[in-house]
């Protein structure tokens, strides 16, 4: 699977980057039917403790599927955006079972 990095109105991270990457092996070893993966950041200016994004969008057999989350650190932005795409695939799974 190819993954995509875009760093929103900040310098990119090779830590992030790094993390980020590892983070996403769970779902590329478990779906193997994964193409593509966009990741982007973006840090929102705002009074709350959040404004952290991180949205992603995988590229599969049929229609994509997409997360964002806004945390109060890019770390738990990208625990929770995986975690939401790891829901959606579990949905979809049994349409690519080769049962």
């Amino acid at each position: 699977m190819t993954i995509n990095f875009q760093y929103v109105n900040l310098d990119s991270s090779e830590a992030l980057t790094t993390y980020t990457k590892e983070k996403l092996q769970s779902l590329i070893k478990k779906y193997d039917w994964l193409i593509n993966c966009d990741v982007q950041f973006k840090k929102e200016n705002s009074t709350k403790e959040e404004g952290f994004i991180c949205s992603m969008e995988l590229s599969l057999p049929g229609p994509r599927i997409y997360a964002i989350s806004n945390e109060k650190n890019f770390e738990a932005s990208v625990k929770e955006t995986i975690s939401d795409l790891e829901k959606q695939l579990k949905k979809r799974k049994h349409t690519f079972s080769t049962k």
